[in-house]
């Protein structure tokens, strides 16, 4: 995997002896130093409750091994013991655990070289696509984004101003249009954001890095199947159907109303035009 691919599980335990503050500090000896660096993306991970600590159940989201959070890790300082601590930022907590354990295995990969004592380490390198799967997996145990028939009505958008409110529809259709009638929940925003960053799928522009702190983590969510093509209500997952693109790159993408390009579109438009932002 290249760096850019590696995420990382953090594991927190119910009884521990440093003074970690959940989804802001985290203490790791320096064994696994090579395992964690900042930008890196995380998932929380608690494994199954001990019988003598079961006073804490209700402060866990399950009692069996599970995931309860993500977030990214933001830069490693030591500590006076000559351990580290990773600083942590962008934490969101499940609302539901997702387990360990599913139907066909595990989440994680292990190793046959470590089958027998992977569970052990407290901080364990993954890969994207299991960080995007346990994500996903949290958010399919909310409220799902809908996309709604809305039947002879003309199609209303509240805020013209909303990050996600540009849609391209078909024009000359007689008995209906669609709307996306839940499409500013922000924890699938948020969602979509986690698994993808922030930075423009057709540019390459971050509006963090060009106006700095002030505009930090500010993006626009595409979707990537236009609203127009689907024959009736569909759910939204944030893995596949949405994408950050910038301000720009969304206008253009939805600049016909009755045709809207492609992410692979527009990248070729910008090679073409040999300009970036």
């Amino acid at each position: 995997m290249a760096d850019e691919d590696i995420c990382v599980v953090l594991t927190e335990n119910d009884v521990s002896q440093w003074d970690d503050e959940t989804g802001r500090v985290y203490h790791f000896p320096k064994q696994y130093q090579k395992s964690i660096s900042p930008g890196m993306r995380f998932v929380y991970y608690k494994g199954k409750l001990k019988s003598e600590n079961k006073q804490y159940s209700s402060l866990r989201l399950s009692d069996s091994p599970h995931y309860f959070g993500i977030g990214r890790i933001s830069k490693i300082e030591p500590d006076d013991a000559g351990n580290l601590n990773a600083i942590l930022t962008d934490f969101q907590k499940f609302e539901h655990a997702v387990l360990a354990k599913k139907d066909d295995g595990y989440y994680e990969e292990i190793p046959d070289s470590k089958k027998s004592n992977y569970w052990r380490s407290s901080v364990r390198p993954i890969s994207a696509e299991i960080f995007a799967d346990i994500a996903v997996a949290a958010a399919l145990t909310e409220p799902r984004h809908i996309i709604g028939d809305i039947k002879n009505e003309d199609v209303h958008i509240e805020d013209e101003t909303d990050e996600e409110s540009l849609i391209s529809y078909q024009e000359g259709k007689k008995s209906s249009k669609f709307v996306t009638t839940y499409e500013r929940d922000q924890k699938l925003k948020k969602l979509a954001k986690a698994l993808h960053g922030t930075t423009c799928f057709a540019c390459g522009f971050n509006f963090g890095e060009f106006y700095g702190e002030y505009a930090k983590d500010f993006i626009h969510i595409h979707h990537v199947v236009p609203v127009s093509e689907f024959g009736g209500s569909k759910n939204v997952d944030p893995k596949k159907d949405l994408v950050p693109v910038c301000a720009n790159c969304h206008g253009i993408i939805h600049r016909k109303k009755d045709r809207t390009l492609s992410i692979d579109e527009l990248k070729a438009m910008i090679a073409a035009s040999k300009k970036t932002p």
